[in-house]
């Protein structure tokens, strides 16, 4: 009993963590956003280069937020599968930051995050279908 008690707890906890994972994103300050992440851990969005350090993670949030300066980032929900968490996402936002199309997206994604014993990120792995997104921000 004491077992599930804690995974249930840990998931509670991790929820937390998710929620404010978002907050910050919706901070507009990468900084805050990357503040998630271990020193060392890394971004990987649809198998790019990976982002690593924090400052290399603030830096892509911050082209996010640069580039839909009214972004808002929702989460959708939170799911454990063995030794990771997948944070399941929904971001909308206009295209007005520089060089922007003034196009307005909607898409969804997850991350899948694998934690160090610090209770931070150490890796998160992300997707979002790529080809919905460029289809918002070129179609008129």
């Amino acid at each position: 009993m004491s077992a599930c008690k804690s995974e249930k707890d840990e998931y509670k906890k991790m929820l937390e963590f998710a929620k404010d994972y978002t907050a910050a994103w919706n901070s507009k300050q990468p900084e805050k956003m990357a503040s998630f992440y271990a020193e060392d851990g890394s971004l990987v969005v649809n198998n790019k280069k990976p982002a690593v350090g924090r400052k290399q993670i603030a830096a892509t949030a911050q082209s996010y937020m640069e580039a839909f300066p009214d972004m808002e980032l929702t989460m959708d929900s939170l799911t454990v599968q063995e030794n990771t968490y997948r944070y399941y996402w929904t971001f909308k936002g206009t295209n007005t930051g520089p060089g922007g199309t003034g196009n307005k997206v909607d898409f969804s994604g997850f991350e899948e995050w694998t934690m160090n014993d610090k209770g931070l990120v150490q890796k998160s792995v992300g997707s979002y279908d790529a080809e919905v997104y460029q289809r918002q921000l070129q179609d008129k």
